[in-house]
């Protein structure tokens, strides 16, 4: 029974992280202040045209919407996703010309998500109309469309059919629910919660400086960059842990909660995860069911191997990564996309030579050592163009 040794672990966890949170305080204060970010918005809502651009989104939702609902009474020759896509492109273009850096993350995040949203939608709608079209043929007038099953409380909601999903309603409830995949009839939670509401909102309120390491890139001290790296490892990864925490646990669980929405599958057991593959599909349940549902599995059904289609997925990954890293910064460097690439041959490597604990201590390798050196990557470019280059 090791149960004290556990207990003594995280005892010692705790102290030098506190000792290491106390020191950060002191040296250098708090360096973001939510006070100060929000007075600043309120106070000049027009320099922040991110925002603008996020509002404007609802002009892709509404055409969208009114895209299919004029599919569904007449068979017409376009398709809604590329008159999204044709948005989106604009939308970049604007991003990159006048949203700093933050904004432009966070509005290139919203689009992409909205963007996979849109594109399941469309897809849903249409599967419908085709087993409409094919129903009639058949003189019936039943038809089912992409459904699942229902939770013991959603009795109360109204069970929809095609075409009487088209409303701003349906859309609108799509859009904020916590899940990248359309359905007719989304699992719903009998109430509210509200002690759990509360917890999960608690939870979600609660930089590493690296600037120290810039002068060992630019002198090549490749010692010193090691040590570097491994300085901003931890406290990275720490932060990375910390944010899946904030937001898959408790933010989709708050969004969810609210809107009773049912389904809280929003990632699996990743960190007993013994093969890279395991990892990339358990720990971001959402855009994995995406990704099978509307690119891996069509893939398959048109004949592309295996082997091929997982290779597209992580192609997929790899530019998304890269587009909302590279088009903020205003510069393209494809670290991001090649550190996603790279897990290609990492997965086949873990997978044929390291099994059980190996497997397991080589996802937790690459993952709290692979991040950091991209991070590094990033800020010794953005910090060499815009700060080196400029004196």
């Amino acid at each position: 029974n090791y149960r004290g040794i556990l207990n003594w672990c995280v005892v010692m966890l705790v102290l030098s992280n506190a000792r290491l949170f106390l020191e950060n305080i002191i040296k250098y204060g708090i360096l973001v202040d939510p006070i100060q970010v929000v007075s600043l918005f309120l106070k000049d809502p027009y320099s922040w045209p991110a925002a603008c651009l996020i509002i404007v989104s609802n002009v892709f939702i509404l055409a969208a919407l009114y895209t299919e609902r004029r599919l569904a009474v007449v068979s017409l020759h376009i398709s809604p996703d590329n008159t999204f896509s044709f948005c989106q492109v604009q939308a970049i273009l604007l991003c990159m010309c006048v949203c700093v850096s933050v904004g432009g993350v966070i509005s290139l995040g919203v689009y992409t998500v909205l963007f996979l949203k849109l594109y399941s939608y469309q897809d849903t709608n249409r599967w419908c109309r085709e087993i409409r079209q094919a129903k009639a043929k058949k003189m019936t007038r039943s038809f089912s469309c992409p459904s699942v099953a229902q939770s013991n409380g959603s009795a109360a909601h109204t069970h929809v059919s095609y075409p009487g999903n088209l409303t701003h309603r349906d859309m609108y409830y799509f859009v904020f629910a916590p899940t990248l995949c359309y359905q007719l009839n989304f699992p719903r939670s009998p109430r509210i919660r509200k002690r759990f509401l509360m917890r999960r909102l608690l939870e979600m309120w609660m930089v590493p400086t690296i600037q120290n390491s810039m002068k060992p890139f630019q002198e090549m001290d490749f010692s010193r960059m090691v040590e570097r790296l491994l300085k901003l490892a931890v406290p990275n990864h720490l932060i990375w842990l910390i944010f899946f925490y904030w937001f898959f646990h408790s933010s989709l669980n708050f969004v969810a909660e609210m809107l009773q929405f049912g389904d809280r599958e929003f990632y699996r057991d990743w960190w007993n995860s013994e093969t890279v593959t395991y990892f990339w599909a358990n720990w971001n349940i959402p855009v994995h069911k995406w990704c099978l549902r509307h690119f891996y599995k069509p893939m398959l059904r048109n004949g592309v191997n295996k082997f091929l289609a997982q290779t597209a997925v992580f192609l997929a990954s790899a530019f998304f990564h890269e587009y909302l890293v590279s088009v903020p910064l205003k510069m393209f460097r494809l670290w991001a996309f090649m550190g996603m690439m790279a897990q290609v041959p990492l997965a086949w490597f873990v997978g044929r030579f390291l099994n059980g604990n190996y497997g397991n201590a080589a996802m937790w390798i690459s993952l709290i050592i692979g991040q950091p050196i991209a991070v590094l990557m990033y800020v010794h470019d953005y910090y060499i163009i815009h700060h080196v280059n400029t004196t």
